[in-house]
């Protein structure tokens, strides 16, 4: 049986303005410039530079007057607008609902192309100073094709024979693929085209004038690899038959070894990424001083031209429905014009008072450059301060960046948990890994310390820590376990 009955139902929705506002606020300063002048590009009522003397206000509150002037001759009567229609999602421009900001589900439409000869071109240009049949240079052009960006070919040489065979109608054997791979390993930069970093710094040790160092070193690599990375020194001292200073002298020639030739050309095509931070903070008589970056304040207002076209339809005696159209038109781009200035005040606004927050509550910080002074701070405690929500910290704080007197940091980076040390107090996680990274850096390195060590050195500091915790935060940190850390 069918039944109707009417429900009244609250619920809380964002506006198109409100979602354009907090990808306003994400936006780090070049993407937001990018946005700027999209925005200038799309809507002919938005304008940059001063404003002219005369107010624009009182010419934009004409358009109540104008709007009730459709009654004349010609009028459309006011239930023939649909109000709804004229405040639908349909009738925002594309432009106002297209997001432009870093998130990963964001498609990347702009395809960067960097200039200059690329790292495989430049070694297929190397091979043309080689006596190679066409058959070997066909071989051979295929394996540059197949190096990686680090400089290494990490197929299995019988997969590539196979792809020779299959995509370049070239059928050859083994052991031809494997003479052609030897042309081209003496290519520079040297120990490219290797299959794995044992046959890379090989390729370097053979380029190299032969010593008595560089000869101990080729002998390690090639015959002891394994208790080389493993750093059981004792082990290769017992099978080499040598003593520490010979060791020591062949590990030096090693490590000034390159293990990701590619890497070291300069003419790669990579990009390289420029940081513009977002805000500026000076020690100016003993205090902080925050300031903004003037990019993130543009001068625009609301076009002159646009308003007069208002006034000129207001002071005509006859209005066609297409001026009437056009009314309608030009008021929709005054009103998101208006509401973009609004929108880049309350940004540079909110951007200001996050970041002033962020300033006193790590003040101690930034006056000594000290991470052990860093205060344990979460989102929750500087959105509480300023009275926002945590998500709109959140936005101000992942894609940031200021510029302090020891370099420019990364806003979330003044984040972090808290534990309590022996005296009951609350200290920051950054505190504990500093001491860890300088406890570690002070170490003996011939007797590395172990997790277990550290855990009681850092209990002795006053921050009783388990030892899995410890490991934790070294590998937070990128240091290794303490077999790694050993030197000779």
């Amino acid at each position: 049986m069918l039944k109707q009955h009417l429900q009244l139902k609250l619920s809380q929705k964002l506006s198109p303005q409100q979602i354009q506002l907090m990808k306003l606020i994400q936006l780090p300063t070049q993407a937001f410039e990018q946005r700027l002048k999209q925005e200038l590009e799309e809507n002919p009522a938005l304008e940059g530079g001063k404003e002219t003397p005369e107010d624009y206000d009182d010419q934009y509150d004409d358009l109540g007057s104008s709007e009730d002037d459709f009654n004349d001759n010609e009028t459309i009567e006011a239930d023939d607008i649909n109000v709804d229609d004229y405040l639908s999602d349909d009738d925002i421009p594309e432009y106002r609902t297209q997001a432009n900001n870093y998130s990963s589900d964001d498609e990347e439409k702009n395809v960067p192309y960097a200039a200059g000869t690329s790292f495989t071109q430049h070694l297929t240009n190397q091979l043309r100073t080689f006596r190679l049949s066409d058959e070997e240079m066909d071989i051979a052009e295929f394996l540059v094709g197949s190096v990686d960006e680090s400089g290494y070919i990490r197929r299995n040489l019988a997969d590539i024979v196979d792809d020779l065979a299959f995509t370049q109608n070239i059928y050859t054997d083994l052991d031809t693929v494997k003479k052609v791979l030897n042309k081209v390993h003496q290519l520079d930069p040297a120990g490219v085209g290797a299959r794995n970093l044992q046959e890379c710094l090989a390729i370097q040790l053979h380029r190299k004038e032969k010593n008595a160092d560089i000869e101990l070193a080729i002998d390690i690599i090639e015959n002891a690899f394994e208790q080389f990375t493993k750093k059981h020194y004792k082990k290769l001292l017992q099978k080499f038959d040598i003593t520490e200073v010979q060791l020591r002298d062949a590990i030096q020639e090693i490590e000034r070894l390159n293990p990701k030739p590619g890497g070291s050309y300069s003419g790669n095509t990579r990009m390289v990424e420029h940081v513009v931070p977002d805000f500026a903070i000076r020690i100016v008589d003993g205090e902080l001083e925050l300031t903004l970056n003037g990019r993130n304040a543009p001068e625009l207002h609301v076009s002159r031209e646009y308003s007069d076209m208002l006034k000129g339809y207001k002071s005509s005696k006859d209005k066609s429905k297409s001026q009437k159209d056009a009314v309608l038109f030009i008021k929709q781009k005054l009103d998101a014009a208006k509401w973009f200035i609004e929108a880049i005040k309350q940004r540079q606004q909110t951007l200001f008072i996050t970041m002033s927050a962020i300033m006193n509550y790590q003040k101690e910080y930034f006056l000594t450059g000290d991470e052990r002074n860093l205060r344990p701070m979460i989102l929750k405690d500087i959105a509480d301060e300023i009275e926002m929500d945590v998500s709109t910290v959140s936005r101000v704080a992942n894609s940031k960046y200021v510029d302090t007197p020891y370099g420019t940091k990364l806003v979330k980076e003044f984040f972090s948990e808290s534990m309590t040390n022996d005296q009951g107090e609350e200290v920051s996680t950054r505190e504990i890994k500093k001491i860890l990274e300088t406890v570690i850096e002070e170490e003996d390195k011939r007797k590395p310390l172990t997790d277990e060590k550290l855990a009681k050195i850092l209990k002795d500091k006053g921050y009783p820590i388990a030892r899995r915790t410890v490991a934790k935060y070294r590998e937070q940190l990128d240091i290794p376990v303490a077999r790694l850390r050993k030197k000779i």
